[in-house]
């Protein structure tokens, strides 16, 4: 289980994500389609096109997570 610090903000993307992107895939349309900073320690969920599956992105302030999550 991954423990985020207290007030750290989530982004559910709206629409439909491809899920077979990796970090530089999702942190570049955290960039260009959400205008925002993939690493401000944000956590940003994408969801896949059945519905299903999810992608969650965070900046731990060491590195990126991406922890893959299935219903």
């Amino acid at each position: 289980m991954i423990g985020l610090p207290a007030g750290t903000r989530i982004w559910i993307v709206a629409g439909v994500t491809d899920l077979r992107r990796g970090f530089v895939g999702l942190a570049g349309m955290v960039q260009t389609a959400l205008e925002e900073n993939p690493f401000s320690g944000r956590v940003f969920v994408f969801r896949g096109r059945r519905g299903d599956l999810i992608k969650v992105l965070w900046w731990d302030g060491d590195g990126l997570c991406k922890p893959f999550v299935a219903s």
